[in-house]
């Protein structure tokens, strides 16, 4: 039997979702660009220098036609020798980490990583995808920031955190698309680095340098560097793990079985993937609770995984509820924390030893 305490939060939880659905549902305008947060959802700020729990954080807007962004959480691990870099454990405000200079400008003033790449370390990425039944949460709330930290500290691995876009503001398949919209945009990043690593070393002409000589780098239309230097430097995507939550399970699963459909990353608009063969599926881990009313639908598709020759255990934990591993309340629950560490061993088996493998 479930304790009271886990009655009562799923009752309340279910409560509430029910309610803020009913208001959105009776105020909203539709709004093409979209919004990825709610107002009455605490956030957490982001800090691009390393805190004291050793994870470095930025946020960036990747769409110009959409609200659709992202949240880069980067563990220390990424450096191979922390006495190389001046004040990695700096704790910086917010309003300290971009230093006025004269004039305008502003000098940014968060973790930036060697030029040459000499202390860098490459980590396998994690594309993680916000529960909230399609209406609430974002990549950049306290409970989606304190779970993200800790699976980057974890998995010695590069969370990338999607902000999609919101229902009922932006209607389905909005939050499907930016899935693919974020996995394509990883996929181009991995490209425009490796391009500027190439330019750097002189294998290749044209970009744009500095009339003293300074380094070549691409730029956009407004001069800005189009390359994200965290990733640049940091990111391995050949190690791609695709994480999920409630609704964004059901995201990533899309994701995964749409590139698998398509194969090398190219952004088309939405369409059906259900005919991929599920003898074609990554390995796939699942995780339940046994006090959650989704629970039957997702031990089916586990065991159907399994028929197909998959490697897709099942974990089932005892006295919890829907999202009991990401909820801000239960973030600090033990059965919180196993999970978090059970899903850190079960990625590196694929992420550490064998490397290539793409899952989720």
């Amino acid at each position: 039997m479930p304790s009271i305490t886990v009655k009562l939060y799923s009752v309340l939880f279910k409560f509430f979702l029910k309610r803020k659905l009913q208001a959105l549902l009776e105020s909203h305008t539709r709004n093409p660009y979209g919004v990825v947060s709610r107002p009455d959802e605490a956030v957490a700020a982001a800090n691009p220098c390393f805190s004291d729990d050793g994870v470095a954080t930025k946020d960036l807007h990747i769409d110009p036609a959409t609200s659709l962004s992202v949240r880069i959480f980067l563990p220390d691990s990424a450096i191979i020798s922390g006495k190389s870099v001046p004040d990695l454990r700096v704790r910086v405000p917010m309003s300290r980490s971009l230093k006025k200079v004269s004039g305008n400008g502003v000098v940014y003033g968060g973790y930036s990583p060697d030029k040459n790449g000499r202390n860098c370390r490459k980590l396998p990425v994690i594309l993680q995808f916000h529960g909230g039944g399609w209406v609430s949460g974002g990549s950049d709330t306290v409970a989606n920031d304190v779970f993200s930290r800790r699976i980057a500290k974890l998995c010695d691995a590069v969370v990338v955190a999607v902000g999609y876009r919101l229902a009922p503001e932006s209607r389905y398949p909005a939050a499907f698309d930016d899935g693919v919209k974020v996995l394509n945009w990883l996929g181009k990043q991995a490209n425009l680095a490796e391009c500027d690593r190439s330019w750097a070393n002189g294998r290749v002409g044209g970009g744009i340098g500095g009339e003293d000589g300074g380094r070549r780098q691409i730029v956009d239309g407004f001069g800005a560097s189009m390359v994200e230097p965290w990733l640049a430097a940091h990111a391995d995507p050949s190690r791609c793990v695709l994480l999920g939550a409630s609704c964004g399970a059901n995201i990533a699963n899309y994701v995964a079985r749409r590139q698998l459909k398509l194969g090398p990353p190219s952004w088309q608009p939405f369409n059906p993937v259900t005919e991929v063969p599920l003898k074609l599926m990554p390995p796939t881990l699942t995780v339940v609770a046994e006090h959650d009313w989704m629970r039957d639908r997702a031990i089916l598709y586990s065991e159907e995984l399994r028929k197909a020759k998959i490697d897709a255990p099942l974990l089932d934990y005892k006295d919890t509820i829907h999202e009991f591993a990401t909820l801000d309340a239960l973030l600090k629950t033990p059965e919180a924390q196993a999970c978090s560490e059970d899903i850190a061993i079960w990625v590196k088996k694929y992420i550490s030893l064998r490397g290539h493998e793409f899952s989720y």
